[in-house]
C-alpha cells in the first residue's frame, strides 16, 4: 500500500518542521541570556546527538545493530559526507546571517530550498513535478513569504540589510538543498537515527574549534541554568528528533513533498513567537499560513512518492 509510507512520511516531515520551528524563538530567549550564535550551535547539535545516542542505545539494546560508517560503499559513505559537510555549512551559514541582517530576510532567502530541490529532483528524474506538487509549491512558498515578511517592522531597531548575511542565507539554502537531495537515495542501508547521529557529531566536532577560534565563549550555559535548559530543548526538539524525523520523511516521499511540507517551520516559528515573545500575529500572516497549509492538503491529493523501501515505512513507524 502507498498511502501507509505517504501518510507516515507525511506525518514525520510535519512532526519534523514543527519542531525545527521551535528552534527561532528559543534561540531569540538564549541570546537574550548572552549566548552567542556558534556557541548556540555547538551546544544544540551537543544535546541533539546526546538525544540520538541514547534512543540507538535503546535500539541496540532491543538488537538493532550499530553499523560503522567507514564500512559504507564508497558512493553511500561520499554521500554521507557531503550530507555531514551541507549541515556544518547550513548551521554556520544562518547563525552568522542573523547577526549580519534581519532574521526575517534571512528566512526568506533561506526558505527558496524547496524550489531548488523540486527543480534538482525533476532535473535528475527523481520526481515529476506534476499539477498537484506545482500547486503546492506555489502555496507554500507563496504563504511563507506572507508569514516571514508580514513580521518585518520597519519602524523596528535591527541589523540593517545587508547583502552578505543574504547571501548566506541563500548559501544555507544551497546546504539544505543538497542535504535534501543526496540523503533520499544515499546511504539507505544505515538506519535514519544512526545517520543523523553520525552527522551531528560532525557538526558538533567542526563547529567546536570555530566558535573558539572567533572568540565565542562556549561557558555561558554552564553559568547560566535558564541558557543550559534553552540549548537543551533546542538540541532535543529543535536538532535531534526533528532532524531523524526530517531523514525519515526525505526517504519516505521524496524530496520535493518533504521541502513543500518543512514551510511548516517559518509558520509554527511564528506562532510559537506570538505566545512565548509577545509578538502580534499580523492578518497577512494567518493569510500565509493558511496557504501553507492548503498546500500540505493538496500534497496528499496527488500521487505518492515513487517506490519508499520497506525499510523506511518501519523506521517511521518506529518514529
Amino acid at each position: 500500500m502507498r498511502s501507509r509510507p505517504l501518510l507516515l512520511g507525511t506525518l514525520a516531515t510535519v512532526l519534523a518542521a514543527s519542531g525545527f520551528g521551535v528552534l527561532g524563538p528559543v534561540a531569540r530567549l538564549a541570546y537574550d541570556l548572552g549566548v552567542q550564535p556558534l556557541a548556540f550551535v555547538v551546544w544544540r547539535a551537543s544535546f541533539g546527538l546526546i538525544a540520538i545516542v541514547l534512543i540507538v542505545a535503546v535500539q541496540a539494546r532491543r538488537g538493532l545493530a550499530i553499523q560503522n560508517p567507514l564500512r559504507l560503499p564508497g558512493p553511500d559513505l561520499a554521500g554521507l559526507i557531503v550530507v555531514a559537510a551541507s549541515g556544518l555549512a547550513l548551521n554556520i551559514a544562518t547563525f552568522v546571517a542573523f547577526d549580519l541582517t534581519t532574521v526575517a530576510l534571512v528566512l526568506l532567502a533561506f526558505y527558496t530550498y524547496p524550489a531548488m530541490v523540486a527543480v534538482v529532483e525533476v532535473g535528475l528524474g527523481h520526481e515529476r513535478l506534476d499539477g498537484h506538487r506545482l500547486i503546492a509549491l506555489g502555496l507554500a512558498l507563496g504563504g511563507m513569504i506572507l508569514v516571514v515578511a508580514g513580521g518585518i517592522d520597519p519602524q523596528a531597531g535591527g541589523p540593517p540589510f545587508n547583502p552578505i548575511g543574504v547571501g548566506l542565507g541563500l548559501f544555507g539554502a544551497v546546504s539544505q538543498m543538497l542535504f535534501v537531495t543526496v540523503s533520499r537515495n544515499r546511504f539507505r542501508s544505515i538506519s535514519s537515527e544512526q545517520a543523523m547521529g553520525w552527522i551531528l557529531l560532525v557538526v558538533v566536532a567542526a563547529s567546536i574549534p570555530i566558535a573558539a577560534g572567533l572568540g565565542q565563549a562556549l561557558d555561558v550555559p554552564l553559568r547560566e541554568p535558564r541558557a543550559l535548559g534553552l540549548a537543551a530543548l533546542a538540541g532535543i526538539l529543535g536538532a535531534g528528533v526533528p532532524s531523524v524525523l526530517f531523514l525519515i520523511g526525505i526517504r519516505a516521499i521524496g524530496g520535493t513533498r518533504a521541502g513543500i511540507l518543512m514551510l511548516i517551520e517559518p509558520l509554527v516559528g511564528v506562532a510559537l513567537a506570538a505566545i512565548v515573545l509577545h509578538e502580534a500575529l499580523r492578518p497577512i500572516q494567518v493569510l500565509g499560513g493558511a496557504g501553507i497549509l492548503a498546500a500540505a492538503l493538496a500534497l496528499q491529493r496527488g500521487p505518492a512518492a515513487a517506490g519508499p523501501e520497506p525499510i523506511v515505512v518501519a523506521a517511521a513507524e518506529q518514529a
